[in-house]
């Protein structure tokens, strides 16, 4: 083989290789495309400033679900377009909530031989302000109208509402003195006009009031759930109502919106939704049919937010809280929304 032809082959070798290269890369790169959105068809996920802060538009703010690298983050988009694309803040939480600029992000803390968890809180930029271990797995989070008050609860026992193998902590934290109450079974409950202790009793699914004085949430005892009525400075909590859970006040503080067990319903999945009417006391059932395992949102005093299981972990649906109207599907991959304006 003369010298000529062996130069002619090398180079040609060359040039093949370097076209291989090539094509790696514009496929890496058209791979890296696709993960940075969720999947053909599905929302489209970018990185940018994320905002808590009261006066940015009325905007949705939510745990984004969509597969690729922002999955888990913080994101938003617009509350008029809650379907479109999105903008991720690179901050991750598992459970999530936010009003007048403080956020209460449950997030999990990677590393170790076993997983731990953290309740963060977040100031309008998404700072951390504060940080507080968690005794178990995230499943409710809750910050005041004012922005003073956060709540949260974990599973110490189980990983389900659905039975009754379970067990809960719940949490109040003062953001304006830094007063932690580590477990609201410390308050004193009063059951049928009396003081009522037992060993078995839970809490979870705090809301609160608009003073920031109350709030309401579900006490779990007896293999009953109640509705309960808080009072934060007499540190009582009072027993309202049988078979409520999961309680979400309206905006103008006048209708919890919550989940209650239908008998005749399947173990796994016994809850539909109810508004209740706290002057009359008179339960209103919502048009959605299946079973809910959320606490609902109120995005505005008219329309309910809520989750269902997803092909990407869970999607949110949008209901009216008259009982009128159908269930529609508010955003894909998406979970934990707060409605900030």
């Amino acid at each position: 083989m003369t010298l000529q032809r062996r130069i002619l082959i090398l180079a040609t070798a060359v040039l093949l290789l370097a076209g291989v290269g090539v094509l790696a890369v514009v496929r890496a790169s058209s791979r890296a495309a696709e993960k940075d959105q969720a999947r053909p068809g599905g929302p489209q996920v970018t990185r940018g400033e994320v905002s808590l802060a009261p006066g940015g538009g009325s905007r949705m703010v939510f745990r984004n679900m969509a597969w690729g690298p922002h999955r888990d983050e913080l994101a938003t988009a617009p509350a008029d377009a809650p379907g479109g694309p999105r903008t991720a803040s690179g901050v991750s939480c598992l459970r999530f909530h936010a009003a007048a600029g403080t956020g209460i992000c449950l997030r999990a803390d990677k590393g170790g031989v076993q997983e731990s968890y953290r309740a963060v809180v977040l100031d309008a930029a998404l700072k951390e302000v504060s940080a507080h271990p968690l005794a178990g797995i995230p499943t409710r989070a809750r910050v005041s109208p004012g922005g003073h008050l956060a709540a949260w609860t974990v599973f110490v026992g189980g990983d389900s509402y659905a039975g009754t193998d379970f067990s809960t902590r719940t949490s109040l934290l003062d953001l304006r003195t830094g007063k932690l109450d580590a477990s609201l079974e410390d308050f004193t409950v009063l059951k049928d006009g009396k003081e009522y202790r037992n060993a078995d009793v839970n809490f979870w699914g705090v809301t609160f009031t608009a003073d920031e004085k109350a709030f309401y949430a579900t006490l779990a005892t007896g293999g009953r759930t109640y509705l309960v009525r808080g009072d934060l400075a007499a540190r009582t909590v009072t027993t309202l109502r049988e078979n409520l859970e999961c309680p979400s006040l309206s905006p103008d503080g006048t209708r919890l919106v919550f989940k209650k067990r239908v008998p005749g319903l399947p173990a796994e999945a016994p809850w539909r939704l109810y508004v209740l009417d706290l002057a009359s006391m008179r339960e209103t059932p919502l048009a959605e049919e299946r079973s809910v395992d959320d606490q609902v949102v109120w995005r505005d005093d008219r329309t309910l937010v809520y989750s269902l299981p997803g092909d990407f972990g869970a999607d949110l649906y949008t209901l009216p809280a008259d009982g009128s109207g159908a269930p529609a599907r508010l955003a894909d991959s998406a979970l934990a929304p707060a409605f900030l304006g």
